[in-house]
């Protein structure tokens, strides 16, 4: 059984759910957010921490068992750049969870509550960093697997 093909494909499928759940938080985080909209975020937001996990996961067993030799990874500038650019990303995460904590909170499952637009903006601008900084890691990931960076 080829474990590098199989680990390589289930961290490029969690790489790829994580885009789309990130896609999916971009787009509900807009000003007008309450009710129904404001919990299906917060499950959204959820799925994005847990399948940021699965990321990290099964990178770390793919640098380990993965067949290729541990230190091309360890030594590669690219690897670290990736590297560096998802640790921003969930550093950049951490405002916008929060805040969507606070505001389920202070909905207390009032359909009426809207969560006012300037912490709406507030938090849309981390997240517009966060697409951003996304936007490096398949440009790392590609210049890896060609060579560049040992």
């Amino acid at each position: 059984m080829d474990w590098n093909l199989i680990l390589a494909c289930l961290h490029h499928l969690a790489v790829f759910t994580l885009v789309g759940i990130f896609a999916a938080e971009f787009a509900l985080l807009r000003p007008g957010l309450s009710g129904t909209r404001l919990g299906q975020l917060a499950k959204v937001d959820a799925a994005y921490g847990a399948i940021a996990v699965v990321v990290i996961a099964v990178g770390v067993v793919r640098v380990w068992l993965g067949g290729v030799d541990p230190m091309y990874y360890l030594t590669n500038h690219a690897f670290w750049g990736k590297m560096a650019a998802f640790l921003v990303m969930g550093l950049l995460t951490i405002q916008p969870t929060v805040a969507i904590r606070r505001w389920v909170k202070a909905a207390g499952g009032d359909a009426d509550y809207v969560v006012p637009a300037d912490q709406i903006s507030r938090s849309r601008r981390f997240v517009h960093l966060q697409a951003g900084v996304l936007l490096l890691i398949p440009l790392f990931a590609a210049a890896m697997a060609r060579g560049y960076g040992s």
